[in-house]
């Protein structure tokens, strides 16, 4: 399996200079074909191959006097950006032909210098290499440095130079490296996310929501206020607008780093681990969008996805539609209603659950039902005739 290892960098100014050059090259080139092929759209001409493209944009614009220029970088970078745009276009139309699964993806658009993210990407065909010092060497570009704090498991294959929006560069290079099986252990777990309580286990354990842009609102609102008050394209805005990115990069960052510990735990911990298929993107589009996308559940249940194939830990997703939260963990009896403000409530047979546990046991059970249908095990009863009062379900039924 692939995976990205990032690590801070330290370019010098002159290095910097280089970059910024780079990054302004490879975005003129993503721009030449995405423009090429729209003008051919537009003019009913055929849909210009990745080769034809490429001999347009790179190699016949070097000889241009307005894209001389170009052979100042890398060769490797302007192919990557290529690439990068023939990428996105089979995107768009494997989404458009419903080959591609999920939200449908736009057509690609064009770059601009003032995107909070610039990157580069070079391929081993560029030689990029570790420079004695524990120094980035890249083409072009010098020795940079860079802050390791772990090394490398083996041999990168490719390497991406980004820029983000706090003035920051980092390395994030792709290794190719094999799974790193964990002793096994007979703890399975079911996790309930929520707002209240970030994660609920089905054993019982309620991990707090940290909230980290809450916590950080007065701080943030105080740097964005100072930054609408700065006059347009002068040095005070600019250090305004980097202070400001700053702070936000620090939310991320910690929300980032807590999801990886907590995550990294869980999988330690559990041979199998059952979480519901959230709609994020709908809850996002509610008055609670703020603490959802706060909370960061997306983030924090693919990094517990890909750590659970790596280390040989079963992951699996429950249906959204599952009535976890109505549905007795004793019984099996489905309440009719379930609103949020009902944090605990009494089955007809007597059990008193809390919301959130009960959600988790019922998830976890769930999910070893499946994994044990998956398996071949009969684990549900067979078809039987529906009954007159009840002869389906609701989808809003969760």
């Amino acid at each position: 399996m692939q995976l990205r290892y990032n690590f801070r960098l330290y370019p010098t100014p002159g290095q910097r200079h280089a970059l910024a050059r780079a990054f302004g090259c490879a975005r003129v080139v993503f721009n030449d074909g995405l423009r090429a092929r729209q003008d051919a759209r537009e003019q009913g001409m055929p849909y210009i191959s990745d080769g034809e493209l490429s001999k347009r944009v790179i190699t016949q614009a070097k000889k241009t006097p307005d894209r001389a220029w170009l052979g100042e970088v890398s060769a490797v970078v302007l192919q990557q950006a290529l690439a990068d745009l023939n990428k996105a276009y089979w995107n768009f139309f494997d989404s458009v032909t419903g080959k591609r699964k999920g939200p449908k993806i736009a057509p690609p658009r064009f770059r601009s210098r003032k995107d909070n993210r610039q990157a580069i990407r070079f391929t081993k065909n560029a030689r990029f290499s570790l420079a004695p010092g524990g120094k980035l060497r890249l083409p072009k570009i010098g020795d940079i440095p860079v802050r390791w704090s772990r090394d490398l498991p083996t041999e990168p294959s490719s390497v991406t130079v980004v820029k983000d929006a706090a003035d920051r560069y980092f390395a994030s290079f792709v290794i190719e490296t094999g799974k790193a099986p964990l002793p096994e252990t007979a703890a399975e777990v079911g996790i309930d996310l929520g707002l209240s309580h970030f994660a609920v286990t089905s054993d019982g354990r309620k991990v707090d929501n940290p909230r980290f842009l809450r916590r950080a609102e007065r701080r943030l609102r105080k740097a964005q206020q100072e930054l609408s008050r700065k006059e347009k394209s002068s040095a005070n805005r600019q250090k305004a607008r980097a202070k400001a990115a700053t702070a936000h990069a620090r939310v991320a960052d910690a929300r980032r780093d807590w999801a990886h510990k907590l995550s990294t735990q869980i999988i330690r911990d559990n041979q199998a681990v059952y979480v519901e298929n959230l709609a994020v993107s709908g809850l996002g589009r509610t008055r609670l969008a703020k603490s959802v996308h706060d909370a960061g559940w997306s983030q924090f249940v693919a990094m517990l996805e890909y750590k659970a194939a790596r280390y040989c830990r079963h992951f699996a997703k429950i249906d959204r539609w599952f009535p976890s939260s109505k549905l007795c963990s004793g019984c099996g009896t489905v309440a009719e209603s379930m609103p949020l403000a009902i944090r605990s409530w009494t089955c007809p047979c007597g059990a008193v659950h809390d919301r959130d546990i009960n959600a988790a046991i019922n998830i976890v059970a769930a999910g070893r039902a499946d994994r044990l249908n998956a398996c071949g095990a009969r684990v549900r009863p067979g078809p039987a005739p529906a009954q007159r009062e009840e002869a389906g379900s609701f989808r809003g039924a969760a």
